[in-house]
């Protein structure tokens, strides 16, 4: 039956995928805000229909060139041309680099406008008979973020950036979904986890799918914590993965950048974590500090989306490096103070890096060039780094080939960064190259 606003009865699937543009002020390192609602408005007018569940609690300055989901709701069948988005109380973090070790203020955030309308360009169209169909938000950091003579204010005039994806677009893939096992059905070949808003979602595999380390379906077990990666299925709250690490077996995890390392050279002791995720959220550790990770030589290191013997060459406690994006995993009870965090696995992650490239730095033959990290990054890593594209690395959202790289471009580079073992030099290996026109892509997604 349909009703005045064009919708019907009959339901389809949607879903809401996150990333977002950087911030241009360097000390800026999260805003983290309560998303109060994410309302599709049909066409023709009629009753907002919500595509998510509760209000989720989310850093925009987390996904910097990574994508993930927010939340997936069937809502009902019809075309919407809009999206209200309403955000609930916010703080902005940003770095304090007076004084080494670097350290973490906050500042609430006001609005100029908390609620905004968006007119989508291409309506989403739901129908039950179709693939999951959902949203691009974008959260434009730069544009957002008020500032007076350079610095932060605390004022936020909300900037989005809304298109609409399917979930065959790159637009909609998950790049990174961390969360618990709560179920393993190996018959199935599949395993259910909890999203960090307390929905569940089946996670599929195959044997296509790749698995961190020595991980396989059938060592997971409910005390695990997860990162997967793949595309979502036209089944409701399914993922077809294709990639799963275990990030940790004892049930609690952290993620972030390493923003300081001791000793500066050799087998690292400890380092601090800036912390953006977090689970459980009860232990001695709050998103937005950072902590300080104690390191006994015992724990277990890899790379995600890297599969050989080198692995452990590439990174271990030799090679920490302030700017890496890592995951930490242990028992909670090593977490209960945040000044010495003990932990058994680390596991280093892709994040977006911006910068310019350096002029007349690119190297066709090595597939190589030259950036200046810019942001909260740049403060992390002043010097120049080489990047390196690897053997899967693509251009997207303004570049097609090595040959659009030119002197002085603005871009992110989504990738590992790391340490050079023979002369302490970072370097970063490339998975992603993006122009910085991040916002023109329909298949580029929140």
């Amino acid at each position: 039956m349909i009703n005045g606003g064009g919708q019907s009865t009959v339901t389809g699937s949607t879903f809401v995928v996150g990333t977002d543009a950087p911030a241009t002020v360097a000390s800026v390192v999260s805003f983290q805000v309560t998303l109060n609602s994410v309302d599709l408005v049909p066409m023709g007018g009629g009753t907002p229909v919500s595509m998510i569940s509760g209000t989720p609690s989310v850093d925009f300055a987390r996904f910097n060139g990574l994508q993930t989901l927010l939340d997936m709701n069937d809502v009902p069948e019809g075309t919407y041309t809009a999206v209200t988005i309403s955000l609930g109380s916010g703080t902005i973090g940003y770095l304090n680099t007076t004084t080494p070790p670097p350290s973490i203020s906050t500042m609430a955030a006001s609005y100029s406008n908390p609620s905004v309308t968006i007119t989508l360009a291409n309506p989403l169209v739901v129908s039950h008979a179709s693939a999951p169909v959902g949203l691009r938000i974008d959260f434009d950091l730069a544009k957002s973020i008020q500032t007076t003579g350079g610095a932060i204010n605390g004022t936020v005039d909300p900037t989005f950036d809304v298109t609409t994806v399917k979930n065959s677009d790159s637009g909609g893939y998950i790049d990174e979904f961390v969360a618990g096992v709560v179920s393993v059905n190996q018959t199935g070949q599949s395993f259910v986890i909890q999203g960090p808003h307390g929905e569940n979602f089946t996670v599929n595999v195959n044997g296509q799918t790749e698995w961190d380390g020595t991980a396989s379906l059938s060592t997971l077990s409910t005390s695990d914590i997860v990162q997967v990666s793949g595309k979502l299925d036209p089944a409701e709250q399914t993922l077809d993965a294709d990639e799963v690490a275990i990030l940790s077996d004892s049930k609690f995890y952290a993620s972030g950048q390493i923003t300081y390392v001791t000793p500066a050279s050799g087998a690292a002791t400890s380092f601090d974590l800036y912390v953006r995720g977090l689970e459980p959220t009860n232990t001695g550790l709050t998103l937005g500090q950072i902590a300080t990770v104690d390191l006994s030589g015992s724990e277990k290191y890899s790379i995600y989306w890297m599969h050989n013997p080198f692995t452990n060459f590439l990174f271990n406690s030799s090679s920490l490096v302030a700017g890496q994006a890592v995951s930490v995993g242990g028992p909670a009870s090593g977490a209960s103070n945040a000044s010495a965090v003990t932990v058994d696995r680390i596991h280093l992650r892709n994040w977006g890096f911006n910068g310019t490239i350096v002029p007349n730095s690119q190297n066709t033959a090595q597939g190589s060039f030259q950036m200046q990290v810019s942001g909260f990054a740049g403060v992390l890593v002043p010097e120049t780094i080489t990047v390196y594209l690897g053997n899967h690395c693509d251009f997207r959202y303004g570049f097609g080939a090595f040959s659009d790289l030119s002197n002085s471009t603005n871009i992110r580079v989504v990738g590992l960064l790391l340490k050079n073992s023979t002369n302490g030099n970072v370097v970063l290996l490339a998975r992603h190259v993006d122009g910085f026109n991040f916002t023109d892509s329909a298949t580029f997604a929140f």
